[in-house]
């Protein structure tokens, strides 16, 4: 350090335009200042080195007694928790000794509890009797019975006792009240109910369903028709004592009733088949109205011919028996001979065959054509089974559903036209055939009543 001032002083010496006014004596006067100055510096910092050795001492000092203060607690802590499970494990043997037969009851609750909360949970009854602010639903209640694994107390046990007591007694019972209903577009109106025990609900002659997942009731997407809709009216209508009605009850609590309106009209059974099914309604239709005139055409003829029967000397154009007698007698003149005159009786006759048996040939063939056409949209509908498989890669009945819909619809209108019209055609064959007998024998009677005369002539 002190080479460093004799250095600077030296400096300032060759640099200085008075170096000649400056003395020993000033040289040494500022050398003894400028060491007093850096002794001075080395005390404050000795001292400041002191002081923060003290205070690193006193932390440590600290931390050293925290530290054995909290590995005092610990032991402390691990000597308490080791006599508390040992508490624990005596006081729960002592549990288990006084349960006694409450075990076994804990057991049954708890059993009890969650085939109850399974039951309630499908129950429409919900609707009527939610829960009260701040408590769970019944469902909920029970369900939290079931998963709890310590001893339910009093109060939980007349709950449960109340829950299952109201939903064994409202299930005789036909209630009408007030409640929230979900509309087919999404909304809440508040709708007067008529609930039959919890199996049917119904509102405004519409039959609901309960929704478990919103606990609400539900208009269904498809209603009841016909006489189901009236006694759901009838039910819902004013009552003036005791009286009896009718009502449609679902054991199942609304799952068969969900089934039932959503089985397909034969409208929809007959578009699930498609193209085949409307080429066979169409033949069956066309069937059906042809036998239909055609049947109304033989009674009519049928009763010509039956009142031309009872004046056989007048014959008339208007039936074919009478048409018949007119060909064979002619302009009135005899008849050479009986060749000619059994050949135009047979002329007579064939002329009126045709119109007596016109439309059973198409009907045979319907008949025959039915379950023909039922078995090609049987073969489209399994293709299409098939596709579905392939395209999924599974054997999932729903991916196949709709194929062997349109199979089995098929093959039911074929044999649903072709049933029928065999038994409309043979009606038909016996109604045109008992005319074709009348006008068989009828022929032959004017050909013999002819040869005799002719041989009584002779």
């Amino acid at each position: 350090m002190g080479l460093a001032v004799v250095a600077v002083l030296f400096a300032q010496l060759l640099f200085s335009n008075s170096f000649a006014a400056v003395t020993v004596a000033d040289f040494g006067k500022s050398a003894q200042q400028l060491k007093e100055k850096e002794a001075k510096l080395a005390k404050q910092r000795e001292a400041a080195f002191t002081t923060e050795l003290r205070k690193q001492e006193q932390l440590a000092r600290d931390a050293l007694a925290r530290r054995n203060t909290a590995e005092a607690r610990g032991n402390a802590l691990n000597s308490a928790y080791d006599r508390n499970i040992d508490r624990i494990a005596e006081v729960t043997q002592l549990l288990r000794q006084h349960e006694g037969n409450l075990g076994e009851l804990f057991g049954v609750t708890r059993q009890i509890a969650g085939d109850a909360a399974n039951v309630l949970q499908q129950s429409m009854l919900t609707v009527q009797y939610p829960a009260e602010k701040g408590q769970d639903d019944r469902a909920q209640f029970l369900v939290k019975m079931a998963a709890v694994k310590a001893l339910p107390s009093i109060v939980e046990l007349e709950r449960m006792w109340f829950e299952l007591q109201r939903e064994m007694t409202e299930n005789g019972k036909v209630v009408r009240f007030k409640a929230p209903v979900l509309q087919i577009d999404g909304t809440s109106v508040e709708m007067e109910v008529v609930r039959v025990g919890p199996f049917t609900a119904v509102s405004d002659g519409n039959y609901l369903a309960y929704i478990p997942s919103k606990k609400s009731l539900a208009l269904l997407e498809r209603q009841l028709s016909g006489s189901l809709v009236s006694v759901a009216e009838a039910l819902q209508a004013p009552t003036e004592g005791n009286d009896y009605r009718e009502a449609i009850v679902d054991p199942s609590r609304g799952a068969l009733l969900t089934r039932y309106v959503e089985r397909p009209n034969p409208i929809e059974r007959i578009q699930n088949g498609e193209v085949v099914g409307y080429v066979i309604v169409f033949v069956g239709i066309l069937g059906v109205i042809l036998a239909i005139f055609q049947y109304f055409y033989l009674f009519v003829t049928r009763s010509a011919v039956n009142s031309q029967l009872g004046d056989l000397d007048n014959p008339k154009t208007g039936n074919p028996l009478g048409r018949v007698i007119l060909a064979f007698r002619g302009d009135g003149k005899i008849v050479e001979n009986s060749e000619l005159a059994e050949l135009r009786l047979s002329e007579a006759v064939l002329r009126e065959i045709p119109k007596i048996e016109r439309f059973q040939a198409f009907l045979r063939l319907a008949v025959a054509a039915g379950p023909l056409l039922g078995l090609i949209g049987t073969v489209i509908g399994m293709i299409i089974t098939f596709h579905a498989i392939v395209a999924s890669g599974s054997s999932d009945p729903r991916m196949m559903a709709h194929g062997i819909g349109q199979a089995m619809i098929a093959t039911v209108l074929g044999l649903g036209i072709a049933i029928p019209l065999l038994f409309i055609n043979s009606g038909l064959a016996a109604l045109s055939g008992a005319i074709t007998q009348i006008l068989d024998e009828q022929s032959e009677s004017l050909l013999a009543a002819d040869i005799i005369e002719r041989r009584r002539a002779a």
